[in-house]
């Protein structure tokens, strides 16, 4: 009964959610491409499988599903690998993970109706499909299930905040989750969430993002742009990565007042990279108005003759350079963590030996953080004066950064081996 009203409710929602496409398009002109997808029209795209289908939803899941997909490729040679998403930006970035891939087919999964999610299986006919993290859509889930394709949810991860409204459906939640095949959790923690809703076959099989591995051409390209960001005085570079709306000028006013909260540290060169692309004009805008110089990533030829770059904040305007950026950096602070909104990953930076300072809302990735704050790797501040007075003080300690970057690779690398937990797991449907 709940899933039939929730389908009623996304049919009175359905030319609100066309209509909100358009207003995206204002600032990402990439909503009003591929619209025909997500009605579940796909005639113009090629349907000859056999199929394994990843579902990524945004940038976010389609770095973390990176691992997990060359590792089917190459498991199952004889299988082409359908790649969904919701977003724009999460198409782009697997575009440009995987554009030279010709096993792999992109499209949009189509919204969550009944006959909508049947037209998209009954087109591709999957033999089996894994949704990254944290997509449950209860009729494309339920649809599955009629449809006999066997579905997980791989690397998922389920906050206490996520339980608790979970929860409130009781046993409609639990029915909904019993349609998959299988739920393969990050943590303990995440697994006994799912076990306490009543769950069954869950499996804990890590974090696919700790087997995450930068491309050399873009650590090479990151410390070239830390040489030119240095410029002739020997700056350092702090990151302001995955910023959201209402962290910048948190983050500009603190910035602004450095030496002030930093003592005689000399202000490094920001780095600020807002999660957004939407957003790169606004926050240039504001940091501009703010009173600072301001260069653009995109303005910047890193594979020809570079020239320093005196300004005070780099904008990092590009899409898929972010293992870059923290290359670049000697410290990165991890945005949506000033805020409540629940933080993002920091694995990333570790994995390139970066260390971390993170705000205190982090419960989107709250075992990751408490085991990178365990192990040396990240110091959590409370805002963004103590950001910054933290950054000072481990910025003027060369030992004490140096040590922290050891850490943080030590981190990074004793939390890898998800990719083959999850594929052993995956196994007894997959060679069925």
């Amino acid at each position: 009964m709940l899933r039939l009203i929730y389908s009623l409710l996304w049919v009175a929602a359905l030319p609100l959610a066309l209509l909100r496409l358009a207003w995206r398009a204002r600032k990402e002109p990439g909503y009003l491409h591929h619209v025909g997808e997500r009605l579940g029209v796909y005639g113009s795209l090629p349907n000859q499988g056999p199929w394994l289908w990843v579902h990524a939803v945004s940038v976010g899941e389609t770095r973390a599903a990176q691992p997990l997909i060359e590792s089917l490729l190459r498991a199952y040679p004889s299988h082409r690998l359908l790649l969904t998403h919701m977003t724009p930006t999460g198409r782009q970035t697997g575009a440009q993970l995987f554009g030279n891939e010709p096993r792999i087919l992109q499209c949009y999964l189509p919204y969550d109706l009944p006959w909508l999610v049947r037209r998209f299986l009954r087109y591709f006919r999957p033999e089996a499909g894994m949704l990254m993290e944290t997509e449950v859509w209860p009729n494309v889930v339920h649809g599955a299930r009629k449809a006999g394709v066997p579905l997980y949810l791989v690397n998922a991860r389920l906050s206490p905040r996520s339980f608790r409204r979970t929860a409130r459906f009781g046993r409609a939640a639990a029915a909904m989750y019993r349609d998959f095949a299988g739920v393969l959790a990050q943590t303990a923690g995440d697994a006994d969430r799912f076990r306490a809703l009543g769950v069954p076959g869950v499996q804990i099989t890590g974090n696919l993002k700790f087997d995450m591995q930068p491309a050399p051409a873009g650590m090479a390209l990151g410390e070239r742009l830390r040489k030119v960001l240095a410029g002739t005085g020997g700056r350092l570079v702090l990151a302001a990565a995955s910023t959201r709306e209402g962290e910048e000028p948190l983050l500009l006013d603190a910035f602004a007042r450095w030496q002030a909260l930093a003592g005689d540290v000399p202000r490094p060169a920001l780095l600020l990279i807002p999660r957004h692309p939407q957003r790169f004009d606004e926050v240039a805008a504001m940091a501009a108005r703010a009173g600072f110089s301001v260069a653009r990533r995109s303005a910047l030829d890193l594979d020809g003759e570079t020239v320093p770059v005196d300004a005070d904040i780099l904008l990092g305007d590009s899409m898929g350079e972010m293992a870059m950026y923290f290359a670049a950096s000697h410290l990165a602070f991890i945005g949506g963590s000033l805020l409540p909104l629940g933080g993002q990953n920091l694995i990333e930076a570790c994995a390139v030996g970066t260390p971390v300072l993170i705000g205190p809302h982090t419960f989107n990735f709250a075992q990751a953080t408490e085991d990178a704050i365990a192990a040396g790797a990240c110091l959590r501040v409370d805002n963004a004066d103590e950001l910054v007075r933290t950054a000072g003080s481990v910025l003027a300690d060369r030992a004490r950064l140096a040590d922290m970057r050891a850490h943080a690779q030590t981190f990074a690398g004793l939390h890898r081996g998800a990719t083959v937990r999850t594929l052993a797991a995956l196994a007894p449907v997959l060679e069925n």
